[in-house]
């Protein structure tokens, strides 16, 4: 079990991506960073998600998308001239009690490059490591990294991660057919604020999960719309609105 109380609330990129952290005025903190991970743990979370990408120099850091502010690409630049928090030092940082949801990234050059230094092989002694001290999901669009991890990791959740808008007919088989432990799916797969007459009622959809060994996350439901979503059965939710979705449910 991956989850221990459901749903679990999960903090998008800590404390929700471009999402102000009150009481202060100053603005939004920024996302995957140790601030903002940290506001989402006072604010009573004891999950957070954070994405994961590799540098130049063999790191890792925390960093949604593949280039930075400017457009330079992120995996052509070194962890230090990137200024993004480390992987290891966020993990260190972090209270161990807070168990995270470790969003990998895999680049374009982890198709070229020599396998020791590509995104998974990078990533797996890491985590071996960190997995000592909390508890870890791992999810990633990325299928072989997830079978990488699977047969080298042992003992640590994996979860498959799907595109805005993949049916659910598709994503709950592709993830129990990989041997995975966990399906996260966008809000837009589920139908409830894109209707789908393709698509089965959505408690069914999660029993079907259930039912393969798969524990079901969505990303990223609104206040108004996560009670639908723990109605309907999902073990966890990924959102933005960390003090809305927690007073809705």
């Amino acid at each position: 079990m991956i989850f221990e109380s459901t749903p679990t609330v999960i903090g998008h990129r800590g404390h929700g991506s471009g999402a102000p952290i009150p009481p202060s005025a100053a603005g939004p903190v920024a996302e995957n960073t140790l601030p903002s991970l940290l506001a989402a743990v006072a604010a009573g979370l004891s999950w957070v998600e954070i994405d994961v990408t590799r540098t130049a120099d063999d790191d890792l850091v925390l960093r949604h998308d593949p280039t930075m502010p400017d457009g330079e690409h992120l995996v052509e630049l070194t962890a230090a001239a990137s200024g993004l928090p480390r992987l290891a030092d966020i993990f260190d940082a972090l209270p161990p009690d807070v168990a995270v949801d470790v969003d990998v990234k895999t680049v374009l050059a982890d198709a070229v490059d020599d396998p020791s230094r590509r995104t998974g092989a990078l990533l797996l002694p890491v985590l071996r490591q960190e997995a000592k001290r909390r508890r870890l999901l791992v999810t990633s669009f990325d299928p072989s990294l997830l079978t990488f991890l699977r047969d080298e990791l042992p003992g640590v959740p994996l979860g498959l991660l799907t595109w805005l808008r993949f049916p659910l007919w598709h994503a709950i088989p592709a993830a129990a057919g990989l041997g995975l432990d966990a399906v996260a799916v966008h809000t837009a797969s589920c139908g409830l604020e894109h209707p789908d007459t393709r698509l089965p009622p959505l408690e069914q959809c999660v029993d079907a999960a259930h039912k393969a060994g798969l524990e079901t996350v969505v990303w990223c439901p609104t206040a108004e719309t996560a009670p639908d979503y723990a109605a309907a059965g999902f073990d966890a939710m990924v959102v933005n609105d960390v003090p809305g979705v927690l007073t809705a449910l």
